[in-house]
């Protein structure tokens, strides 16, 4: 590699330095530049540099005779920026509003175990998200409607017939839904029941069409009863309590273990059955339901009979406990 030792000697010009209000006030004399004035620097300590440092000029005086004010910046290696961390936001009103009335729902299996005084706690926590709705033309806004809906809570009597039947020994009510679809103005309303053997469904289909911007008309077209789904696994608790008597199920496990080996093959057979199809007909095929609240998670609907039903949307962090 080539370097300045190699290179001839290298005159330097005097370099006269005068000001204007004074005579020159000294010289510096021609040096020659030698390998012995100097250490051996090689061409890639050139090519190499340390660290530039920048200067940025400032606006002056064009008569300023020192011209430009040069400000010396630091290497950008210099330092470390740190971002400031947003604090957490704060919930809002209606977020608080709606956390505490999806906690009063706690024990009361959608409504039907709730006691006087925690059913009054939900009134008064509905009627003020009812005035707070941020949705007021909740038919005007049908995007927001679609979707599966599961049943958090309702006060209509109608359903206490079903939700009771969750108390029988073995069986349960899985799950309460409605399914909107705005696109063809149907809306599906299904309950889910579930037992050590099976799980099946019973759906009602409608159609439902604008009245107001917060009431709908719900006619019910059909009922369907689903396959039942025979589980692979059955899962038998220790002992079960019916009607206050405690009922020991230990000797039903050897019974149990033999229907299990033949229910993943009669499983095959019966869901590849159709479901059974039942026309709707009645006087109440028939019903309108007015949405008071509605957002992104959560709906508050009101039917004919003054009921109240509590949705909450499929997915939503509120359905966790």
């Amino acid at each position: 590699m080539a370097s300045i030792s190699s290179l001839n000697q290298i005159p330097c010009k005097t370099l006269q330095i005068t000001s204007q209000y004074s005579k020159p006030t000294s010289k510096i004399s021609t040096f020659p530049i030698t390998s012995t004035n100097f250490p051996s620097i090689s061409v890639k300590e050139f090519t190499n540099p340390k660290p530039k440092f920048t200067a940025q000029a400032k606006n002056y005086d064009k008569d300023d005779e020192w011209g430009p004010e040069v400000e010396q910046i630091k290497p950008s290696g210099g330092g470390v920026a740190v971002a400031e961390e947003e604090p957490p936001k704060e919930p809002s009103e209606i977020e608080l509003l709606k956390k505490q009335l999806v906690d009063s729902f706690y024990g009361t299996n959608r409504g039907l175990s709730a006691s006087s005084e925690t059913r009054a706690e939900i009134v008064e926590l509905i009627t003020k998200l009812e005035s707070m709705n941020p949705t007021p033309a909740p038919t005007e806004a049908l995007p927001l409607l679609n979707g599966k809906w599961i049943l958090a809570y309702t006060s209509f009597s109608g359903l206490f017939p079903l939700l009771s039947r969750g108390t029988l020994p073995l069986v349960r009510v899985e799950e309460i839904s409605q399914t909107i679809d705005s696109g063809t103005f149907a809306v599906q309303n299904c309950v889910v029941f579930a037992g050590p053997l099976a799980t099946t469904s019973i759906t009602t289909n409608a159609k439902f069409e604008v009245k107001s911007p917060k009431r709908v008309q719900i006619k019910f077209d059909e009922g369907i009863i689903g396959t039942p789904q025979l589980t692979d696994s059955i899962e038998l608790p220790e002992n079960v309590e019916f009607l206050g008597q405690k009922i020991d199920l230990s000797p039903f496990k050897g019974l149990i273990n033999s229907v299990q080996d033949t229910a993943s093959s009669v499983a095959k057979s019966i869901s590849s059955q159709p479901p059974i199809k039942f026309p709707i007909s009645n006087s109440n095929a028939q019903s309108w339901l007015l949405t008071t609240y509605l957002d992104d998670e959560l709906r508050i609907s009101r039917g004919d009979g003054g009921s109240v039903f509590v949705l909450i949307k499929d997915g939503s962090p509120l359905l966790k406990p």
